[in-house]
């Protein structure tokens, strides 16, 4: 949005750009996951809803190989039911569980691509976060 107030770089009085922060930008990425997924799991042709979701049915090898083809869409459900983290001053583990409130469900998807020699599980919110900066 234009605007003309003080700060310290320098560009004309008057340009677009934005300022928004990294919270938002995951935020925006978690939104358009949980999207995809309802969207995709209530598609009646799962293919159709991924090529005009923009999926690839094939990617590059990072490793020289041959192109990578997609042979799978899995969505995951988990619940995190507590914390655990290493102990002060020990070398045991502090663990909280949570209250049932905290408890909170989280869904997931990843897309599976496969080649001869090799194999990339490509988590959904990477694919989403990429697509957005192309």
């Amino acid at each position: 949005m234009p605007h003309d107030h003080p700060h310290d770089h320098n560009h004309p009085p008057t340009h677009l750009h934005s300022h928004v922060g990294d919270e938002n930008v995951a935020a925006e990425v978690q939104a358009l996951s949980a999207q995809f997924i309802e969207g995709f799991k209530a598609a009646s042709d799962k293919a159709a809803f991924l090529r005009l979701a923009g999926v690839p049915l094939e990617i590059e090898s990072e490793e020289g190989g041959g192109a990578l083809k997609l042979i799978d869409v899995s969505v995951r459900t988990e619940w995190a039911v507590g914390a655990a983290s290493p102990a002060f001053g020990g070398g045991g583990l502090s663990y909280m569980p949570y209250p049932g409130d905290l408890i909170k469900e989280r869904t997931n998807c990843a897309l599976t691509y496969v080649s001869l020699t090799e194999r990339r599980d490509v988590d959904l919110r990477k694919f989403i976060a990429q697509s957005a900066r192309r």
